[in-house]
């Protein structure tokens, strides 16, 4: 019999039917539970935030059913939500890293719709609205909080062997088992492997006959491991070319009380976003999503006009005087254009101050290095405290750049890279910016070896994958008001 257990994480104990039982009742009663918690711990702070206010403000305790009322309908909104998107299912709570942004973005749709709501109502003047953001910013930290707190609880539980996500049975080569277990590690997520089925590997000369047969004895024996253990879900792990293995597969076990999965196939590992996708009756396999969706670029829009502006309106007089001082240090033009490529790799003309004797926009342009001659002696005081990017404010205001986004290169060393980095052309996937998260994190200045490049390319592209207005004002402050903001300036 070729059926084996040795990727078996759950001890023979474990696979028996009332430990077996006993793990689909848990599973299925913790969502109910963490639903449930949310719902309390909304409505507690509430309460609290509520007391705890108006007894410092005011000396009263003030309405506590006002205070229910608010914490109720909070609650109602958050935690529905959370049920139909299914957040509250065991496997989510294998890790805490995306609980933060998934809580932060929910809660805060919480408060519009309740903001909303007591504005139809007309009941918003019944309610205090520096309680009402007290009651936003500390509940927003209790439940981040309490997220972490229920993920180390799980992963204790799960450690102890008292819950599992899911038990699954592996079908496949043994090379494709080893890979599967190997990459995933389905154990740091919860999921038990209660046994496997290794295919029975068959020459390449072998008859049809002979590959049906031998194909047909190894699911007899993998449908009666799989009565016996009895799993939640099969995995086949097979190359998704095998549509007629597959197909069979799918037969065979469709008359057992098991979930079917086919396992990924490997070039979905390159890819960190894959999901199905449905348009009508076309159903399809998602690779990537766009960069930004079109309200994430709308508002990103918003906000580089509005910044832009104001900040072109602040600065006017370091404008002029830097137009002044280049005028009077050097003879030339106050402004230098150059080709870069903008969004979509469509060239652009980027406007800075004038920081060297020349203006190159050729071919062939040697980078700036520390001690370039190249330098005037103002254009090297513009260029160490970024003063010499500022025009580009212009450029944002055109819509060729935004305020934060992967750094225009001029377009002969933009040619370069993308010849020796595969992935290079992926910057061009959003608009370019006056800074990013690769010049905050200390990658500007000369690029001279291989290292430097891919440092960047690897911080612009977590950039484009990781995008937020949050991050976008870190990137900002950081740029400013950090040492992080100046260094390798030149």
């Amino acid at each position: 019999m070729n059926s084996h257990t040795s990727y078996t994480l759950a001890s023979r104990p474990q696979t028996g039917r009332f430990l077996r039982a006993r793990a689909v009742l848990l599973r299925g009663t913790f969502a109910a539970t963490v639903f449930l918690t949310d719902v309390a711990f909304i409505v507690a702070m509430a309460c609290l935030t509520g007391i705890a206010y108006h007894l410092v403000a005011h000396g009263i305790p003030g309405n506590f059913t006002l205070f229910i009322q608010v914490g109720v309908l909070s609650a109602s909104i958050f935690a529905v939500s959370n049920l139909f998107r299914g957040e509250y299912r065991l496997p989510n709570f294998c890790s805490f890293k995306p609980h933060a942004g998934r809580t932060i973005q929910l809660w805060n749709v919480t408060l519009i719709c309740l903001l909303t709501l007591g504005f139809l109502a007309q009941t918003t003047v019944e309610y205090s609205r520096a309680w009402i953001v007290l009651f936003y910013v500390a509940t927003l930290g209790g439940l981040i909080a309490l997220r972490f707190f229920i993920v180390r609880i799980t992963a204790m539980a799960r450690a102890a062997g008292m819950i599992s996500a899911q038990r699954i049975f592996l079908i496949g080569t043994g090379s494709s088992v080893n890979a599967f277990v190997n990459r995933y590690e389905p154990w740091a997520h919860g999921i038990n492997i209660v046994g496997c089925r290794f295919l029975t590997p068959v020459a390449a000369t072998a008859s049809a006959e002979t590959r049906h047969a031998m194909l047909g004895n190894d699911f007899t024996e993998a449908v009666a491991s799989v009565r016996s253990l009895e799993p939640d879900a099969i995995f086949l792990l097979l190359p998704w070319s095998q549509t007629e293995i597959i197909e069979r597969c799918a037969e065979t076990f469709m008359t057992l009380p098991v979930e079917i999965h086919i396992g990924p196939e490997q070039i979905l590992h390159k890819f960190e976003e894959v999901k199905l996708s449905k348009l009508g009756p076309l159903t399809s396999l998602q690779l990537t999503r766009r960069p930004l969706t079109r309200s994430e670029i709308a508002l990103k829009r918003a906000f580089d006009l509005v910044v832009a502006a104001a900040a072109l309106i602040v600065l006017t007089p370091l404008l002029v005087a830097a137009a002044a001082v280049i005028r009077l240090d050097s003879a030339g033009p106050v402004f230098f254009l150059q080709r870069r490529y903008g969004f979509n790799q469509q060239p652009f003309r980027i406007i800075k101050f004038r920081t060297m004797h020349t203006l190159d926009d050729g071919p062939v342009i040697a980078q700036a290095t520390r001690d370039d001659p190249r330098f005037t002696r103002v254009g090297r005081f513009l260029r160490r405290w970024n003063i010499d990017e500022i025009p580009q404010l212009f450029n944002v205001l055109t819509g060729d750049m935004s305020l934060v986004g992967p750094r225009p290169l001029a377009l002969s060393h933009d040619q370069e890279f993308g010849r020796r980095i595969s992935l290079y052309a992926r910057r061009h996937n959003v608009k370019p910016g006056i800074t990013g998260w690769a010049q905050i994190r200390g990658f500007r200045g000369e690029i001279d070896t291989e290292e430097k490049i891919r440092g960047r390319v690897e911080h612009d592209l977590f950039y484009i994958d990781n995008w937020s207005m949050l991050l976008d004002l870190q990137i900002i402050l950081r740029t400013v008001f950090s040492a992080a903001g100046y260094r390798n300036a030149y």
